[in-house]
């Protein structure tokens, strides 16, 4: 089990602070959402951990240890800018990548055999990569990142350039590898996919950590105390205004839907007691904000 903290990073190029004093910390088996706007600083952090670049103050430590030059092995990185060798053929610069991990030229083409079958690419392995679209480019390097089954992954923007049918494709393979005990760092600007993938999440902005925790447990503090009900009723809903504000009511398919907030000091058995009363109740749930409108709402805020 692989655990990461990263406390008071502080990075500055010239003029510019990339981290000031930047503190995460990543479970071990988990996927961990590292999220912030463009030039927030992720980049320069995932550098650090892997250590390519220097940090200038504070310390990163791997399973509660500094972490060192021997242990970029345990470490695998899908970085947003791929590189490939563009008159090499797929199968020769997929054993080179796996034989810098440490693993021998009969090993890796082992791996490889397995990896090319499962994402059913074995056709490709004597075609130059300049031949293949970017997105199957990214196959490879995908394979690349995670052949020598590093503890540590991280991905940066993993999705990009693949059609729908690919992202389910990779999305199953990192949920499986985070089962199979990896743990995972994941950038992303897909809300989306950070709301369906990640346990974790922390939010960088100019530099600094702004938020941190588990989603689950982010999105409860950051209710609004508003309900979505669908319902049937002859006539309009009517509420005690100081109790219940209803902010917005619709049709949908023979149906009304109406949005309602609850003051502070009411709850929601309250709400469906006057609903009740009132209407036929098809549904009734709490509408939590989503990691997009969290991440808006702070940025907005820390600048």
């Amino acid at each position: 089990m692989t655990s990461l903290q990263t406390i008071e990073v502080s990075k500055s190029y010239a003029n510019h602070k990339a981290l000031d004093r930047v503190s995460i910390s990543v479970p071990s088996q988990s996927i961990f959402g590292l999220l912030g706007p463009n030039g927030a600083g992720k980049t320069t952090l995932i550098r650090i951990i892997n250590l390519i670049s220097i940090l200038d103050e504070g310390e990163v430590l791997l399973n509660g240890k500094s972490i060192k030059t021997g242990d970029t092995s345990l470490i695998g990185y899908l970085p947003e800018e791929r590189g490939l060798y563009k008159k090499m053929k797929v199968g020769e610069q997929a054993i080179y990548l796996a034989q810098l991990k440490g693993l021998s030229r009969h090993d890796a083409k082992k791996k490889l055999k397995f990896w090319f079958e499962k994402f059913e690419i074995d056709s490709w392995w004597n075609r130059k990569v300049e031949e293949l679209s970017k997105g199957m480019q990214q196959k490879i390097q995908f394979i690349a990142t995670v052949l020598h089954e590093p503890q540590l992954l991280i991905f940066d923007e993993p999705f990009s350039g693949f059609d729908p049918i690919n992202v389910n494709l990779l999305k199953d393979e990192i949920l499986k590898l985070r089962d199979n005990g990896a743990t995972i760092i994941f950038s992303t600007h897909n809300m989306a996919s950070v709301e369906e993938l990640c346990d974790n999440i922390a939010l960088i902005n100019n530099g600094r950590t702004i938020l941190e925790g588990e989603i689950g447990e982010i999105k409860e503090r950051y209710r609004t105390n508003i309900f979505q009900v669908t319902y049937q009723a002859s006539k309009d809903l009517l509420f005690d205004n100081h109790t219940f504000q209803l902010l917005e009511t619709s049709q949908k398919n023979g149906h009304k839907q109406s949005r309602i907030k609850i003051a502070e000091g009411s709850s929601s058995n309250d709400l469906l007691k006057q609903l009740l009363s009132q209407a036929e109740v098809n549904a009734f749930e709490e509408i939590l904000p989503s990691v997009n409108d969290i991440f808006i709402q702070e940025v907005n805020q820390s600048n």
